[in-house]
């Protein structure tokens, strides 16, 4: 049949993964460091791994494929539940009250929370007030679960050493949600900067006007605004 799907161009792609992981029919595997539609059959033509893409590897075609099957889908969903990795399963986390491992309770909402990990769409998104924060801040920044965390969902990634455009991922995760709010955490360092400017021009990308609060730590571990 002729429908629409997906197409990689391999020359593109950087091997990131950020594709396969947004992909939530598993159509998607990465195969000698580049990505590639593995089952076309379980692509449902809607794209959710476009905004994922940092390159613009991906985009759409009209052409001969199979039919997408929703029941293999199902199926293949149901066996990676229970058998994929734990690191990359999107859940949500209800923090224990009797927990004792800790003195200091974590506020963590959510998992994952790498930005290239986390889905598009989930159910935690919707109603969220987000957190997008440097990786360092946390470490730098002593209440940070207390002050940063609590209350939002959280999504941490490294401009520099990711060395992706998050700004597309962004995007996509804040048009396809009920977002409230936006606040992100950065180190004054300037390459913590290339954080704020691509939560800024997700912002834009999405279409949506939502409140923007950042918020710079010193190396000290000083909140500097």
């Amino acid at each position: 049949m002729i429908r629409r799907i997906i197409h990689i161009e391999e020359e593109k792609c950087n091997g990131c993964g950020a594709c396969a992981a947004a992909c939530h029919e598993g159509a998607i595997e990465m195969s000698n460091g580049k990505a590639r539609l593995a089952k076309e059959n379980y692509c449902d033509g809607l794209g959710d791994c476009l905004p994922a893409c940092p390159t613009g590897a991906i985009s759409f075609e009209e052409r001969e494929a199979p039919a997408y099957d929703q029941a293999a889908v199902k199926a293949a969903q149901e066996k990676k539940a229970s058998l994929g990795c734990p690191g990359s399963r999107s859940q949500s986390i209800l923090q224990d009250k009797d927990e004792t491992a800790s003195p200091v309770k974590s506020q963590l909402a959510q998992w994952p929370v790498q930005i290239k990990l986390a889905p598009i769409r989930s159910p935690y998104f919707e109603g969220a007030d987000l957190l997008i924060a440097a990786d360092c801040t946390a470490y730098a920044y002593g209440n940070f679960h207390s002050d940063f965390i609590h209350g939002r969902v959280t999504l941490i990634g490294c401009p520099k050493l990711d060395q992706v455009d998050y700004s597309e991922k962004l995007a996509g995760i804040i048009a396809s949600n009920d977002i409230k709010s936006v606040t992100v955490a950065r180190m004054e360092v300037p390459c913590c900067k290339g954080m704020e400017n691509a939560v800024k021009r997700a912002l834009l990308a999405s279409g949506k006007e939502l409140p923007i609060n950042v918020c710079v730590i010193s190396t000290s571990g000083n909140r500097i605004n």
